[in-house]
Parts: C-alpha cells; sequence; structure tokens
C-alpha cells in the first residue's frame, strides 16, 4: 500500500481534479471518527466545512452501513449527490423484498440473544449488525453470535467489522456494485473511493473503473486497497488537498 497524502502521488489527486471524477466516501471511520457509541457519531467541525466544499466542487457519494435516513442525518449542509445506505442496499430494487427476507432472522436472532448481557442487536429494517462492543467476553459473544447466524432460517451474507457483524441478505447489492453503477451514471473517467472497513473491500477488489483511486483508513497488509491515509484525522487534509486542486 502507498501513503496517498506522500508528495510522490500527488499525481493521483491532480488527475481526479483535472478530469469527470466521482468521489465516494464511507461515513464510520472515515468522514467521521469512530466512537464507542454509534448515535454521537459525527464529522468533526473542520471536516464537515471541507466536506461541504468538495460537494460544491465534486459529484460527491457517501455509501454507509448505516441507514440510508440515518446517515443522511448526520452530513450537515453538504450538498450529497448520492446517499447510499446498509451497505449498498439502499434505494435500490427489491429492498422490500429483502426486508422480507429478514424478518424470520429478526426474530430468530431475538430469541438466541434474549438475556446475553452485550449483544446488540441494531435493526436497519435491510440488514442487521449484531453488536457486542459491551460484552465482557468478546470471544464468547462472537461465538453466540456466529452460532446463531449459522442457524439462521436462511442464508445469509456476513461480513465481520470491528465488534460487530453485519448480516445481509444474499445476493444484496455491494458497496462495490453501487460505485460500479454510480460511475456509469456519472460518466465518471475516475473515482476515489475511502472506507476503513470490511465491507469497503467489496469497492477495493474493483478492477474497474481504472482509474479509482482505493484508498483505505489505515495501512492494512489484508486489504486490496493501493493507498492508505495513516490515520482518520487525515481526512480532512485530503479533502483540503482536493478543494486546493479543484479551485
Amino acid at each position: 500500500m502507498r501513503q496517498l497524502l506522500a508528495p510522490r502521488n500527488r499525481a493521483h489527486l491532480e488527475a481526479l481534479a483535472t478530469s469527470r471524477a466521482i468521489l465516494a466516501f464511507d461515513f464510520d471511520g472515515t468522514l467521521a471518527p469512530i466512537v464507542p457509541d454509534r448515535d454521537r457519531a459525527a464529522m468533526r467541525v473542520r471536516t464537515r466545512r471541507l466536506f461541504a466544499r468538495v460537494c460544491d466542487l465534486y459529484p460527491c457519494a457517501v455509501i454507509s452501513g448505516r441507514s440510508r435516513g440515518d446517515v443522511a442525518g448526520r452530513l450537515g449542509e453538504a450538498g450529497v449527490r448520492h446517499v447510499v445506505g446498509n451497505h449498498g442496499i439502499e434505494p435500490g430494487e427489491h429492498i422490500e423484498a429483502y426486508a422480507a427476507a429478514l424478518a424470520p432472522v429478526r426474530a430468530h436472532f431475538a430469541r438466541a440473544f434474549a438475556g446475553v448481557y452485550g449483544i446488540d442487536v441494531e435493526d436497519k429494517r435491510y440488514s442487521l449488525a449484531v453488536h457486542y462492543r459491551r460484552a465482557l467476553h468478546a470471544g464468547r459473544a462472537r461465538t453466540l453470535i456466529d452460532r446463531a447466524i449459522a442457524a439462521a432460517p436462511c442464508a445469509l451474507r456476513t461480513v465481520a467489522g470491528l465488534f460487530v457483524a453485519n448480516v445481509l441478505p444474499l445476493g444484496a447489492p455491494t458497496k462495490g456494485d453501487v460505485l460500479v453503477d454510480l460511475c456509469d451514471r456519472e460518466g465518471a473517467e475516475r473515482a476515489l473511493y475511502v472506507g476503513d472497513d470490511v465491507t469497503d473491500e467489496d469497492v477495493f477488489v474493483l478492477e474497474r473503473p481504472e482509474g479509482l483511486v482505493k484508498t483505505r483508513v489505515g495501512r492494512s497488509r489484508s486489504s486490496a486497497a493501493r493507498f492508505y491515509l495513516r490515520e482518520q484525522r487525515e481526512i480532512d487534509v485530503l479533502l483540503a488537498s482536493l478543494v486546493e486542486l479543484r479551485s
């Protein structure tokens, strides 16, 4: 992986600024820092201002694991052209079918985790997130979660995150599917995607568009991202650079 903000890689940002490009970002851990209480997640004031300016200069997308309404309410005054929730599912076709498919899973999880301290099921209608950050024994909690998923009444796609298991309907669109679609809709020659989580690997493994600057927050040898930011706070430096180059 290469450090995106290193001087030798500035040409990649210049290419975005001088071409028909779309910029896409995850929210938690990318535009906003990770916090213990997910309901308190928010962009820093400087990030909000810079991001709003970037959205004035480029077509932008936020592709989040949160529900679409949830993440949209956290973007402030930024004129984000495309807000996508539920890991790429929302909005989209067949979303009510995905909600229906998860109905028996919700009931199954309610029984499986009844009375278990520290396991919290976040219901986002089209996907579920099983959090265990507050569990006294994370390993035991994860084992219980894995068993409940394996015993679910239908086939599911599960993506692990930091103290969370994301549970999605099998066959639902991914973040990668969404980015390809947005590039086509915008006629984009190039694209930037910045994310920090396992579900963002669905974008990092893409082979098209060829001008996709795949950037992970935090260096990782196991990631398919080509570039990285050293920490979440560097998103401000990236946004400021994109504004400067486009202006």
